[in-house]
C-alpha cells in the first residue's frame, strides 16, 4: 500500500462512519507563541478539544502536514523525519473509548480496509497512577474485540498518558496499537510497547478525560474527547515490511533525483546513504514550508532560522556527495510527488525554487569566506606540534562565518590535524543557552496562551488588519502573527516601509474603534456566504465548508477561529512600538495594549 492509497482509505473509512472531512491547516500556527510549526495533527484542533464547537460538527477526520524540529540532528538515520503527514480522527463530545477502539480495530483488521491479521496486533493502555485508576475500560474493549490478554499491556505515564500543554489543562490516558514485526522477543517480558524492535507503534488513540488544575488535581471533564494520530510515512513503512521510511515509494523519486544530481547510488555506502537521506528530508521539509500559504523565507530568527538551517544542511551534504546543480532539482521532484494532496506546492512552485536557489547561493558564498579565513589561519595552526585546532576557534568560524564544524574538521584532516570537539561543544552549549528562546521550540501537545491578555491581543489583530487596509490599500493581507500575554507581532503584505504619518493614522483608527466599544459577534456560515458578506479570509488558507465569521460592529468582518473578547472597549490603548521588514514584500508591526 502506498501513501496515496492509505490517505484515501483512511478518509473514506471515517467518512463512512459519520465523520466530516476537514482541511488540514497551515504549517505556521496562528497565534501560538509556544511553537514555530504545526507539530501534530491535533495542534490546529486544540481549541475544539478544549470545548469550542467546531463548525463541521462533532466527528472529524483529516490529514495534516507537520514539522518537528527537535530531532534535526538525528535525521539521516533510518527513521527520523523533520516533515511528516499525520492522519487523524476526532470525537468532540461524541463517542469515547469504546467507539474509538472499535473503529481503530475495524480499520486495522478488516479485509475491506488494512486487513492486518489479528495475531500481529498488540496494544498498550495506561496502568494508572495515584488517584487516576488504570484504564481497564480500554483494556476490556480490546479484549472483547479478540485481542489476547498477553498482547494487552499496561504501561506507565511515560508511555500511555497525554499531558496538558503547560501546568494545567485537558489530558488523559491513551491506547497505542502495535504491529508484531516477526522478530524474536528480547526476553520473557517482551510485548507491545517494548523498544527492542519486535513491536512497532502504528496508531494512537488519546482520551481527553481530565482537566488538571493549578492545585495538581485531575478533575473529570464534563465533555470527553478523542484525538487520534497515525503517521503516514511510518504506517506505509510497516505495512510494506520495509526497514526504513526512506525505502518506501514516498522517497523513491526524491532519492532518484539526488542520485541523478550527484552520481551516487543509494544503498551502497552508509555515509553516502546518510547524506542522501538528509538531502531528501530537508529539501522536502523546505519545500512544504516555502509552499505554505503562510510561507516564511530563510532568516536568522524563528521559523525562518529553522528553514535556513534545513537548506544549508542539505547544501552541505550535497556538496559532500559532489552534487552538480542546485537543490531545486530535488525540490522539483518533491513538488511533482506531493502536488496532488497539496496543490499549494504547484501553485507556489516559482517562489519555492527561487527562494531555494537564492539561499543555496548565499550559503556557498559563506562557505567560500569560511574556507578563505581558514586558509589565513592555517600557517599559525600548523605550528602547533599537537596538531589540534581549538574548539573555540572552530566555534568562531561557525558563529562568525556560518562555517559548519564538519567542514572545519574536513579541512583540518587534510592537514593531518583534528579539532577539539569537546571545547567546541562547550562553546556551542553556551551559545544555545543564550539564544534558546529564539530558534527551536518543541511543541508538547497543547495550546498556546489563551489567557485574558492573549485574547485581547488576538482581537486587536482584526482591528489592525482592517486599519492597515484602510491606510495602505486592499493589497494588504495578513501573513502571520505571533501573540504573547505581553505584546503582538503582526506580519502583512506591503512592499515599502510605512511612514510616520501612516503609522500614526493606523494607530488612531484602531484606538477609535476601541473607544467606540464595538460589540464582537460570531456567526457560522459557508465560506461563500462569508465572502459575500464582505468577510476577509486569508489568501491561500484552507477552510472548512462552514466557517466562523467574527464581526466587530460596523468596522471589521473576518473569518477566524478565535479567541476574542466580547466588545472592543476592554482592549485598552493600542500603541505601535516598531515597524520593520519581515521578508521580501512582507512588513512586521510590533504593538502593545497599554
Amino acid at each position: 500500500m502506498n501513501a496515496e492509497e492509505l490517505r484515501s482509505l483512511y478518509i473514506r473509512f471515517f467518512t463512512s462512519h459519520g465523520h466530516t472531512q476537514i482541511e488540514g491547516k497551515s504549517l505556521i500556527p496562528e497565534n501560538d507563541p509556544t511553537v514555530l510549526f504545526t507539530t501534530a495533527g491535533m495542534h490546529p484542533l486544540v481549541p475544539y478539544l478544549l470545548g469550542e464547537e467546531h463548525p463541521a460538527g462533532k466527528r472529524l477526520v483529516d490529514y495534516q502536514k507537520c514539522i518537528r524540529t527537535g530531532d534535526i540532528d538525528s535525521v539521516g538515520d533510518a527513521s527520523h523525519l523533520t516533515f511528516f503527514e499525520m492522519l487523524g480522527n476526532w470525537s468532540l463530545g461524541d463517542y469515547f473509548k469504546e467507539g474509538a477502539i472499535e473503529m481503530s480495530f475495524e480499520f486495522l483488521t478488516s479485509p475491506q480496509w488494512l486487513g492486518i491479521p489479528l495475531e500481529k496486533i498488540g496494544v498498550t493502555v495506561f496502568e494508572g497512577e495515584g488517584a487516576i485508576p488504570r484504564d481497564d475500560e480500554s483494556a476490556a474493549a480490546w479484549k472483547r474485540l479478540g485481542v489476547p490478554e498477553d498482547r494487552i499491556r499496561y504501561r506507565p505515564r511515560a508511555d500511555n498518558w497525554w499531558g496538558p500543554a503547560g501546568v494545567t489543562g485537558p489530558c488523559g490516558p491513551d491506547s497505542e496499537m502495535f504491529i508484531d514485526m516477526g522478530k524474536d522477543p528480547c526476553g520473557p517480558d517482551c510485548g507491545p510497547g517494548c523498544s527492542c524492535g519486535k513491536w512497532l507503534e502504528i496508531w494512537n488513540d488519546v482520551f481527553m478525560q481530565y482537566n488538571k488544575n493549578a492545585a495538581g488535581e485531575y478533575i473529570p471533564l464534563a465533555r470527553t474527547c478523542v484525538d487520534t494520530g497515525m503517521g503516514i510515512e511510518r504506517t506505509v513503512t510497516i505495512l510494506n515490511g520495509k526497514k526504513s521510511v526512506y525505502d518506501t515509494e514516498i522517497f523513491t523519486p526524491l532519492i532518484e533525483a539526488v542520485e541523478k544530481a550527484s552520481g551516487s547510488v543509494y544503498g551502497t555506502d552508509g555515509d553516502r546513504d546518510r547524506s542522501i537521506r538528509i538531502i531528501c528530508d530537508h529539501v522536502r521539509s523546505a519545500v512544504f514550508i516555502l509552499g505554505d500559504p503562510k510561507a516564511v523565507s530563510p532568516s536568522n530568527v524563528g521559523a525562518g532560522y529553522v528553514l535556513r538551517r534545513l537548506v544549508r544542511r542539505a547544501v552541505r551534504h550535497g556538496r559532500k556527495l559532489g552534487m552538480a546543480g542546485p537543490l531545486s532539482s530535488v525540490a522539483a521532484a518533491v513538488i511533482k510527488k506531493f502536488a496532488g494532496p497539496y496543490p499549494e506546492l504547484a501553485a507556489q512552485r516559482d517562489f519555492i525554487i527561487t527562494e531555494l536557489d537564492q539561499e543555496e547561493e548565499k550559503f556557498l558564498e559563506t562557505l567560500q569566506k569560511g574556507e578563505h579565513e581558514f586558509e589565513k589561519l592555517l600557517p599559525n595552526l600548523l605550528k602547533d606540534p599537537r596538531k589540534i585546532i581549538s574548539g573555540r576557534l572552530a566555534f568562531k568560524l561557525y558563529d562568525t562565518y556560518g562555517f559548519p564544524l564538519e567542514l572545519t574538521e574536513e579541512l583540518a584532516a587534510e592537514q593531518g590535524m583534528t579539532v577539539n570537539r569537546a571545547e567546541f561543544d562547550e562553546a556551542f552549549k553556551k551559545h544555545q543557552e543564550l539564544s534558546r528562546a529564539g530558534s527551536e521550540q518543541v511543541f508538547k501537545g497543547g495550546l498556546g496562551d489563551q489567557g485574558e491578555m492573549a485574547t485581547k491581543y488576538h482581537t486587536a489583530t482584526h482591528l489592525l488588519h482592517k486599519a492597515l487596509r484602510m491606510v495602505l490599500g486592499d493589497h494588504v493581507a495578513q501573513k502571520g502573527s505571533n501573540i504573547t500575554a505581553e505584546r503582538m507581532r503582526f506580519d502583512f503584505s506591503h512592499g515599502a516601509p510605512m511612514s510616520a504619518d501612516e503609522l500614526a493614522r493606523v494607530e488612531a483608527i484602531v484606538n477609535e474603534q476601541i473607544q467606540r466599544d464595538l460589540p464582537v459577534t460570531m456567526a457560522v456560515m459557508s465560506l461563500d456566504e462569508a465572502k459575500e458578506a464582505g468577510a476577509i479570509a486569508l489568501f491561500g488558507e484552507k477552510y472548512e465548508s462552514q466557517v466562523r465569521v467574527y464581526t466587530m460592529g460596523d468596522f471589521s468582518k473576518e473569518v477566524c477561529g478565535g479567541p476574542h473578547v466580547e466588545h472592543t472597549g476592554v482592549l485598552g490603548n493600542f500603541k505601535i512600538q516598531k515597524e520593520q521588514s519581515s521578508s521580501a514584500g512582507v512588513r512586521r508591526i510590533r504593538a502593545v495594549l497599554e
